[in-house]
Formats: structure tokens, C-alpha cells, sequence
């Protein structure tokens, strides 16, 4: 059966705001010495515990009633950690821009996967505006070359970005049957529980401040962040949600550049111009935008 594919003007708010708090992540990537996988790590650790604690003080059920949805939720942690891992990578190899900006290829996997998957009519808008994105991320590579360690980042950001169009896809579903704080929760276990066994095959002395930087980035730009998205993937279709989260391409870049001092290159700047040229026009015209609401 076909899903209602309208969205309402709250969906649209809380991607928004929670691809604000994802645009913040590469800060944190450039800022930790520590390995990818370290950070990573950290990150999940934080935000599943403070999900936990949240489900326990507003009583929120822990049991999932389909076996096949803990399945799902499982696999999607797996996902999460590598899209994670791999976004991380991205950045630590090119930069905030690079790994920000590659990332956004991920609309272009969604707007083609999902009518596939949910059985929809492939929207001739969000095809033009995935193909735009993708003009926008080509625009950003230096050299065509695997000796070139941009490259290598764009390719490495490239697949963080498939990982999460499909993770994407999964809570489009997942959302509506367990609900967000509960879809969020079991994947950040699940991707910490995933990670776990590599931490110890990685050198790392987090110090204090390291600590206080994950734990800063687990609770507000995940656990809050991720819940905010899946909650909105209740009332918009996963091809627009994917579209809006090119945004956190020209947030990264922005924050990097006033707190960092990592100035973009002038393709990153064409390139990041052309994505948000792509989101605004598809938020302005969507013809369902405030017609609908989310399901209950």
C-alpha cells in the first residue's frame, strides 16, 4: 500500500533544526585527536545512555513487539556506525568542507531507492534537485586520482552518504511503528555495541577535554539530532528529508570556517552555492508542505 508521501510544517522544522545540530559534528572531528573509530565510538556511547535514561524517566517501553522490527533496528545500527565511522574518516582526511559536502550526495541514493522500496512514484522535482546536489558535490573534486587524499575523502564521504540514505529509508518505517526515541535509541546501542570490539585494536588516551567533547557531541548533535530526524520522518518522505540534510553541507562549511579558520576552496564554494540552491527551492515549492500531519 502506498504511504502517505504529504508532509506538515513541524517535520519540516525538526529536520531542519536537526541537520543544524549534524552540521556541527565535523567541528568536533577536526577537534579530537583521537582515531575515527575512537570518536565514533564515543559518540554512540553518550547518546545511547542519555536515550536510555530519557526512556526511563518518561517511562517509555523498552520492548520492541515485532521480532522482525529489532531485526531491522539491529541492522540499522550497524549502518549508523559505518556511516559514522566513514563520515568522520571523510573529514579527518579532507577537511570539514570535503567531508560535509560529499556527505550530500546522500538525497541522490534516497530519491532513487525510495519509490523502489516504498512502491512510489518517483517525484520528477526531487530527481532534478538529487541530480542538481550531485552537479554540486562533482563540482568540489580537485582531481579524479586515488593518490589524491581529497579524492580519497570524497569517495570515503560518498559511501557514509550511501549508508545513511539507507538507514534513512529504514526509519522512515521504523519511526512510525516504535516511534522516534525508540528507533534512535536501539540503533546508537546497537552501532556502539558494533564498534566496541575495535576499540581495542585502536590506540587511544582520550584526556579530559576529549571526554567532555564526546559526551557533548553524543547527547546534543546525536542522541537529540537523530531523534529529532527520525521523529520527523513521521510526516515528510524520506526523499525530502534527504534533500533538507544537504543543508548541513553549508553549516559545516560556515561553523568550520568562523570557529575553525578552515576557509573553503573556491570550488567547495561554488559547489556548497549549488546545494543550497537545490534545498531551498524544493522546501519553497513542495506543493504538500503544512497540508498534512504526521501520523500518531
Amino acid at each position: 500500500m502506498r504511504e502517505n508521501a504529504t508532509v506538515d510544517q513541524k517535520s519540516l522544522i525538526l529536520v531542519n533544526t536537526a541537520v543544524l545540530l549534524f552540521g556541527t559534528a565535523g567541528l568536533f572531528a577536526r577537534e579530537l585527536t583521537l582515531p575515527s573509530i575512537a570518536i565514533t565510538f564515543g559518540r554512540v556511547f553518550f547518546s545511547s545512555l542519555t536515550l536510555g535514561i530519557v526512556m526511563m524517566i518518561r517511562r517509555i517501553p523498552f520492548r520492541i513487539a515485532s521480532r522482525k522490527d529489532l531485526f531491522l533496528l539491529a541492522a540499522a545500527g550497524a549502518l549508523l556506525a559505518l556511516h559514522w565511522w566513514s563520515f568522520m574518516e571523510s573529514i579527518k582526511r579532507g577537511g570539514v568542507a570535503v567531508g560535509t559536502i560529499t556527505f550530500s550526495s546522500f538525497p541522490l541514493f534516497v530519491t532513487f531507492l525510495e519509490p523502489v522500496i516504498y512502491r512510489e512514484k518517483l517525484q520528477a522535482k526531487n530527481a532534478v534537485m538529487a541530480l542538481v546536489i550531485l552537479l554540486g558535490v562533482i563540482i568540489t573534486i580537485p582531481s579524479f586520482s586515488l593518490e589524491n587524499t581529497s579524492f580519497t575523502a570524497i569517495l570515503i564521504g560518498m559511501a557514509s552518504a550511501l549508508c545513511y540514505a539507507l538507514l534513512a529509508l529504514m526509519n522512515r518505517g521504523l519511526s512510525r511503528r516504535c516511534g522516534g526515541t525508540v528507533t534512535s535509541f536501539y540503533e546508537q546501542l546497537t552501532a556502539a555495541i558494533v564498534l566496541l570490539p575495535m576499540i581495542g585494536r585502536v590506540e587511544a588516551s582520550p584526556s579530559a577535554r576529549d571526554i567532555l567533547l564526546l559526551m557533548i557531541l553524543g547527547i546534543f548533535m546525536t542522541a537529540l539530532a537523530h531523534t529529532m530526524f527520525i521523529q520527523s520522518l513521521r510526516g515528510i518522505p524520506a526523499g525530502l528529508a534527504g534533500i533538507c540534510s544537504s543543508m548541513e553541507t553549508v553549516y559545516g562549511i560556515l561553523l568550520a570556517y568562523l570557529v575553525l579558520g578552515e576557509a573553503p576552496a573556491l570550488r567547495e564554494v561554488i559547489g556548497g552555492a549549488v546545494i543550497l540552491a537545490a534545498v531551498i527551492l524544493a522546501q519553497l515549492k513542495h506543493p504538500d508542505t503544512g497540508k498534512s500531519k504526521p501520523n500518531k
